[in-house]
């Protein structure tokens, strides 16, 4: 009797593993994805530290769920009712008691360590970092100000600022660390970029409100662009005050900040952002206008009303 239930243990064991590999493989997923547990990709240093963070936390969670489920599998094959007799009932189990009250503060213990170390991590700010950009939030645009580059104009900080017409970007360099000090000049908005997995709000009078109202990211990881949303609720049209991060090679990040700081001689006034880039012509990612989100068309006849005009 022992062999054959060992055997159909062994067996059922098998099938499970097959079954496993199977759903593992129908998914399409590499090692790779499987091992995010859903978490998107990121492209900064600490986005990857929050997802080691969490594949390590859903690991523990299954290997807890798998001890759980294999308990409660395990009384119901082998501790079934067997007769109408009562079975000895035990009224305190003192060496019980004790693991269910240690295991779990171990689990919590090592699960706020960890969750503490990352946020420390991502929270971390340099003495001097490579770029500092001034995020300025405002009902319903933003302005990105470069306070270490001034304009030839001007002498004025180079800044940007989206138009109806022109979603505003954020240039910065991949590979370099960089600061943004975020403030806002009305009401608390909050600069999302999902790429970053990293949100933080954007109050008036900061200091007043007793926020952190700057944060860094060691690096952006590789060229690209990027969508950035306001994650707050703002007002009437929170839901389109995006911006766009334009993340280029070291090299074409300072010839962009030198043209922002020269006089275009065909306006006769300072490069704008998107200007500079169409200057530099170098490719898709000097594109001069936003390529992952665009302005919210104000024109009230652009749309049709729905359902039968007739």
């Amino acid at each position: 009797m022992g062999l054959k239930e060992g055997t159909g243990a062994a067996r059922l064991a098998k099938v499970a593993g097959l079954v496993g590999l199977v759903g593992i493989g129908a998914t399409g997923c590499s090692a790779e994805e499987v091992m995010r547990f859903g978490w998107p990709v990121g492209v900064t240093p600490q986005a990857e530290r929050m997802r080691e963070l969490w594949t390590g936390s859903v690991i523990a969670a299954l290997v807890v769920g798998v001890i759980v489920w294999g308990l409660i599998l395990w009384s119901v094959a082998f501790h079934r009712k067997k007769s109408d007799e009562l079975p000895r009932q035990t009224a305190y189990n003192l060496p019980l008691e004790i693991v269910l009250i240690v295991v779990p503060t171990i689990i919590v213990a090592v699960l706020f360590y960890f969750t503490a170390i990352t946020q420390n991590f991502v929270t971390d700010k340099s003495e001097n970092p490579d770029v500092t950009v001034d995020v300025i939030a405002f009902q319903w645009n933003w302005e990105f100000q470069y306070p270490e580059f001034a304009t030839e104009e001007t002498q004025a900080p180079v800044s940007t600022v989206g138009t109806s017409d022109e979603v505003p970007l954020l240039v910065v360099p991949s590979g370099k660390s960089i600061r943004f000090n975020l403030r806002s000049t009305d009401v608390i908005h909050s600069f999302f970029v999902p790429e970053f997995h990293f949100k933080r709000d954007v109050f008036p009078d900061p200091e007043k409100n007793n926020q952190d109202s700057s944060f860094e990211v060691t690096k952006i990881d590789r060229e690209g662009s990027f969508v950035g949303r306001c994650a707050e609720l703002c007002g009437t049209y929170h839901a389109v005050m995006n911006f766009e991060v334009r993340a280029l090679a070291a090299d074409d990040f300072d010839r962009y900040m030198e043209l922002r700081q020269q006089v275009n001689q065909d306006t006769g006034r300072s490069y704008t952002a998107s200007e500079a880039l169409a200057e530099m012509n170098c490719g898709e990612l000097c594109t001069p206008y936003s390529v992952t989100t665009r302005p919210f068309d104000t024109d009230r006849k652009a749309r049709e009303a729905s359902g039968d005009s007739n």
